[in-house]
């Protein structure tokens, strides 16, 4: 299978400016949803989709005006209507549309629902919509309800040196891996029980989570920073990005900021460990977790002080070619059954998604796609709406409908957290019949360079074994190197 490799070598610490990047037209929202206008059908009869509509009520009202003035003044008005609702930003029905509807609610399934390492059992009477039997289905809504959502948001801060002051369209996959860096950071300062409260005040732990995902380039993990943090990567303002790109985009990210802050004040507490490639360093094959690896990084990311440190483990992965392969369905299900899952960046292709549990073979998901007003929330401000930011509408799609791109993630807390991860990883490895997602290992078999497996000067690896997906290009046409996959 082709892939794509990385526009550009990457630098130590990115720059505070973005080159500028036009926004784009409605006819090439189809980016999101799946690759560039030149390149992809999707965008075409999205493109089409609304010049027909538009077409029958201009046509409506052109025909009335013989009728009746009146009448055409009305229709006039009506697709007026119509093209300000689309070009304000209705992505739901965009979404919809062109992907098909998303299931909502829980099915009337008895089996259990594992969202990120819990597992919730629902009794057959709540199934059946009968709550009075025990209280499974109403902690499972207030665990997914408590769950950071983070989505389209218009009206913030121009990008960069860009007019750009809108996400929609084209920033689900930031949003989705920022939905997964927020439960880490939530898992790891207020632990995995903790839920939202009913009442103000609020936790300020919670608040100051928040106000690191503001839309703004003071908010450290804003999609501003995140953008120029990605620039190496191929991200800009106004374009699409795959999961294995997003991934090193957090990394360098991370790395930034630890170099301009001490690390008593680091906005994200824990070290970041990209997994891919194999431990012979050759093309294809699972990505292999390296003990020795992730125990520099939380030695890097300590500057020497500490043996061990929280880690984020992210785990990108292409699991088939237009489709998930079904051989992998099982062991994608069983890590949300881990303590530390963190749950998968990925959905329909072009349309990325935060996955945070299953049940059978659905996956359940928090999705971006809804627009909103920007907000930033201050980190003091306990009394804030956080309404935003939250969603009890459960959504879900069948686990062979995803996208074969995606990422995983975990977090450990410490170094039992950690052994516990890779002796259930292992184990996972060992029952996939011949087909692990990942595998566990001490050590490389071969020398490697530590500067490229922590990415101390920023550079991306010449013979990187995943490759990064162009932008403007989603869907996945051929270019010149080998993407690693399983």
């Amino acid at each position: 299978m082709k892939g794509f490799r990385e526009k550009a070598g990457a630098s130590k610490c990115f720059s505070k400016s973005t080159p500028d990047t036009p926004n784009r037209s409605l006819a090439s929202v189809g980016s999101e949803l799946g690759s560039s206008e030149s390149k992809s059908s999707k965008g075409s009869l999205l493109s089409s989709l609304f010049n027909s509509a538009f077409s029958v009520f201009e046509t409506y009202s052109e025909s009335s005006a013989n009728e009746k003035k009146a009448v055409h003044n009305k229709s006039n008005g009506w697709t007026a209507a119509v093209k300000r609702l689309v070009t304000a930003g209705s992505m739901r029905r965009i979404h919809e549309r062109v992907l098909g509807p998303s299931r909502t609610g829980i099915s009337s399934s008895t089996s259990d629902i594992w969202l990120l390492g819990v597992c919730h059992k629902i009794a057959q009477d709540e199934a059946l919509g009968d709550a009075a039997g025990n209280n499974g289905l109403a902690e499972f809504n207030q665990d997914f309800s408590s769950r950071i959502l983070i989505s389209y948001r218009k009206g913030f801060d121009p990008i960069g040196d860009s007019k750009i002051t809108s996400d929609v369209g084209w920033g689900c996959m930031l949003r989705s891996s920022q939905m997964l860096v927020a439960q880490a950071l939530l898992f790891h300062r207020l632990g995995r029980p903790w839920r939202k409260p009913l009442q103000k005040p609020f936790d300020r732990e919670y608040v100051e989570i928040l106000h690191l995902f503001g839309d703004s380039e003071t908010s450290p993990f804003s999609i501003h920073n995140l953008l120029q943090a990605g620039k190496a990567y191929g991200l800009a303002a106004g374009s699409w990005v795959g999961p294995y790109a997003m991934c090193r985009s957090w990394e360098a990210l991370a790395r930034c900021q630890r170099a301009e802050t001490g690390l008593g004040c680091q906005s994200l507490p824990m070290a970041i460990y990209v997994v891919s490639g194999d431990e012979d360093g050759e093309r294809g094959g699972a990505p292999v977790v390296c003990i020795d690896d992730a125990s520099r990084h939380c030695s890097v990311f300590s500057k020497g002080q500490a043996d061990w440190t929280p880690i984020l483990l992210l785990v990108p992965l292409v699991l088939g070619l237009e489709k998930v392969n079904p051989r992998y369905i099982p062991t994608l299900r069983l890590t949300f059954t881990f303590p530390q899952s963190l749950g998968i960046v990925g959905g329909k292709p072009g349309a990325s998604t935060y996955i945070v549990g299953v049940q059978e073979e659905s996956a359940i998901y928090l999705d971006p796609h809804d627009v909103q007003p920007v907000i930033n929330i201050g980190k003091d401000d306990l009394e804030a709406d956080t309404s935003t930011y939250h969603s009890d509408v459960i959504r879900h799609i069948h686990l062979d409908s995803i996208d074969p791109s995606l990422a995983i993630g975990f977090y450990c807390r410490d170094k039992d957290d950690f052994d516990d991860f890779c002796a259930r990883a292992s184990k996972l490895a060992e029952e996939s019949n011949g087909a692990p997602l990942f595998t566990v290992t001490q050590t490389h078999k071969k020398p490697v360079n530590h500067s490229d497996v922590l990415g101390e000067t920023g550079g991306v690896p010449e013979d990187d074994s995943l490759g990064v997906m162009s932008m403007n290009d989603a869907v996945g046409n051929a270019h010149e190197d080998d993407w690693q996959l399983l």
